[in-house]
């Protein structure tokens, strides 16, 4: 006869050892991936989730580690950024805006690469989740500001930097 514990266990590890099921969506040059889950947990009347929305993870293959990366985690990034080079964190929000106005980032990637700071994560990760949580913004809010809330705090920043 087995006892709830020993079952418990036995099940609690089995979830544990399942994988994860995100659509890896990009490939970063370091190796890591830009992940995203769907649905991703938005709840929209009577508690029943938005088919729709995703959310946004970076999948470092050689931890096994996921990180889900939201807008706070990448401002304070990008703040801790401009301590360490004004002059290429402003790089930085410029190219950040270069996505947030639709365009591709593989198409300036040069330009990403040469921004190695040493705090925080790469330029590349930061631009290229970004570009998916925009657009998680634009499905979540079509009619709202969508991706306009976020890009204030880059402005201000940049203000700041100046």
């Amino acid at each position: 006869m087995h006892h709830y514990n020993d079952l418990g266990k036995f099940y609690t590890n089995e979830l544990i050892s399942l994988p994860y099921r995100g659509y890896e969506v990009e490939s970063l040059i370091n190796g890591d991936k830009i992940v995203i889950t769907k649905p991703g947990g938005k709840a929209i009347r009577l508690s029943q989730p938005m088919k729709e929305d995703f959310l946004v993870f970076v999948f470092k293959p050689s931890e096994n580690l996921l990180w889900q990366i939201t807008h706070m985690q990448i401002i304070m990034d990008v703040k801790e950024k401009g301590k360490e080079d004004r002059k290429k964190t402003i790089k930085l929000i410029k190219l950040l805006k270069k996505t947030f106005n639709g365009e591709e980032p593989n198409d300036f990637l040069e330009d990403i690469l040469e921004l190695d700071f040493t705090t925080g994560a790469t330029s590349e990760t930061l631009i290229e989740a970004y570009k998916l949580i925009w657009g998680q913004e634009d499905v979540n809010y079509p009619n709202g500001k969508g991706r306009l809330m976020s890009w204030e705090a880059f402005k201000e920043l940049k203000e700041q930097l100046k």
